[in-house]
C-alpha cells in the first residue's frame, strides 16, 4: 500500500525542529521530502549524542527525507531551488522574516514559477510587530505565551518552563495540518496554491486557549486564573513511588471517595460539584495526598480501577518502554541503523486502514542525495561536477 500523501513533493528549506518535524510527519505519510541544507548542514545534526552529524533528534525529525546541500548565497544555488519548485507541491521555510526574500526565493517569486505551489512560512512571531526580527527559540515563546505561568509552582508562584519544546512541536503539528488542508483545497477546487503563514507564538496561544488560557475568555474577569485552572498537578506519592489519579465527573468522584475510604468527602459542600472540586483543588489534593501515601502504588491502582477511577503509575522514560499498554500499541519499534547500531523510533501516531505509513527510514547524511537530485533535474555529470568544485553544492556517495 502507498501512503496517503504518496505523490506529494515537498521542498524543505527549514531547520532545527518546527519545520523539519512538520515535514517529517508528511514524509511518514508518503510524501517525498527533499531537505535543502547549507553546506554546514542543519545545526541539529550535531546536537546531542550520535556520530557527529546524525544526532537522535536529527534522525527523528528528518527520517525518510533526501538531502541536497547547497550554497544559497550563490545565484546558481537559488536557480537550482527554482528548478526543483517547478513540479513541487509544497515549499517550506523558517528563516526570519525578510531573509528568504533577500535570497531571492520569496513567495511572489516562486508562485510565478509554479502557481499551484503551497508556500509555507514558519516564524517565531510573524512578519510584523516589535518582535518580528528577534532571534527565537522555544523557551522564548513559552515565556511570552503564559506557559510558565500555567506551570507555576503551587507554593511560591514561581514560573516554570515546560521541560520539553512544546511550542516548536505544536507549531510543527499546526503547519502539517495547514499543509494538508491547503492541498485538499487546491485539489478539490482544481485551483492554485497559496501562502500559509504559521507563527510559533500564534500556534502556541491557539493550542493553550482551550484549557490553559481559557480563563481569559470573559473580558474583564481575568482574576484568579490559577484557582479556576482545570489541569492540576495530579502526581501523588505512595508508599513506594508515585501515581496519578483524578475525578472529573460526579460518578468518578464517588468512586475515588470509595477507593480512598473517605465517605465524608461526599458530604463536603466544597467538593459536591465538578466546579467546586476545581475551585477548591488545593484542599482536595492535600486530602488525597495524605491518604495515598499510606499504601503501595500497585495496591492503589488495583483499588482505584475497581472503582472505575482514571489512574496510572507515574513511569520514568525507561520504564515507559516496558509498559504493557505501550507494548500492545506497538508505537515504539527498533531496527538496525547502518551507523548508529540498534535504534528506537516512535511510529507515526495515526493509523490508516487503507494506507501505509513509513517506518524504519533513516535520515540522510549531509548532501547524500545531491548528485541524484541534480541528475533528476536534467544536469549532466560535467555540470554537476563543476557545481561541486565551485562549492555551490556539497555531495557525497551513499555509504
Amino acid at each position: 500500500m502507498k501512503g496517503p500523501l504518496s505523490g506529494v513533493k515537498i521542498i524543505d528549506l527549514s531547520s532545527v525542529i518546527s519545520g523539519p518535524v512538520a515535514t517529517v510527519l508528511l514524509c511518514d505519510q508518503g510524501a517525498e521530502v527533499i531537505k535543502i541544507e547549507s553546506l554546514d548542514g542543519d545545526i541539529v545534526r550535531r546536537m546531542g549524542a550520535g556520530d557527529g552529524e546524525l544526532s537522535p533528534s536529527f534522525l527523528t525529525a528528518n527520517r525518510g527525507k533526501r538531502s541536497l546541500a547547497i550554497n544559497l548565497k550563490e545565484k546558481k544555488g537559488t536557480e537550482i531551488i527554482k528548478k526543483l519548485v517547478l513540479d513541487a507541491d509544497v515549499f517550506v521555510q523558517n528563516f526570519r522574516p525578510g531573509v528568504i526574500e533577500r535570497i531571492g526565493l520569496g513567495y511572489e517569486v516562486l508562485k510565478e514559477i509554479n502557481p499551484r505551489l503551497l508556500y509555507v512560512s514558519i516564524s517565531g512571531f510573524g512578519e510584523i510587530g516589535p518582535y518580528a526580527q528577534k532571534r527565537v527559540y522555544d523557551p522564548v515563546i513559552q515565556a511570552l505565551t503564559g506557559l510558565p505561568d500555567i506551570q507555576a509552582d503551587n507554593e511560591n508562584s514561581r514560573p516554570k518552563m515546560v521541560r520539553t519544546i512544546i511550542p516548536d512541536k505544536v507549531t510543527a503539528l499546526t503547519a502539517a495540518q495547514a499543509i494538508t488542508a491547503g492541498l485538499f483545497k487546491r485539489e478539490k477546487e482544481k485551483g492554485n496554491g497559496q501562502h500559509i503563514k504559521v507563527a510559533m507564538v500564534d500556534a502556541t496561544i491557539a493550542f493553550l486557549w482551550a484549557e490553559g488560557l481559557v480563563g481569559l475568555t470573559s473580558v474583564g474577569k481575568e482574576k484568579n486564573l490559577r484557582r479556576g485552572q482545570l489541569a492540576q498537578d495530579l502526581i501523588f506519592e505512595t508508599a513506594d513511588g508515585f501515581i496519578t489519579c483524578g475525578a472529573v465527573s460526579d460518578s468518578e468522584w464517588k468512586g475515588l471517595c470509595s477507593a480512598l475510604e473517605q465517605p465524608a468527602w461526599l458530604e463536603d459542600e466544597r467538593f459536591s460539584t465538578p466546579l467546586g472540586r476545581v475551585l477548591n483543588a488545593k484542599e482536595r489534593l492535600e486530602g488525597m495526598s495524605d491518604v495515598l501515601v499510606s499504601k503501595k502504588s500497585a495496591d492503589w491502582i488495583e483499588t482505584l480501577e475497581a472503582n472505575d477511577v482514571p489512574c496510572a503509575p507515574v513511569l520514568s522514560r525507561v520504564e515507559m518502554l516496558e509498559n504493557e499498554q505501550i507494548k500492545a500499541n506497538e508505537i515504539i519499534y527498533e531496527y538496525e541503523h547502518p551507523k548508529l547500531g540498534m535504534v528506537r523510533q516512535a511510529r507515526p501516531g495515526a493509523k490508516f486502514s487503507e494506507s501505509e505509513v513509513r517506518k524504519r527510514a533513516t535520515a540522510p547524511a549531509l548532501g547524500e542525495n545531491s548528485k541524484e537530485i541534480l541528475s533528476e533535474l536534467g544536469l549532466d555529470p560535467l555540470e554537476i561536477e563543476k557545481l561541486f568544485e565551485n562549492k555551490i553544492v556539497l555531495g557525497r556517495e551513499k555509504e
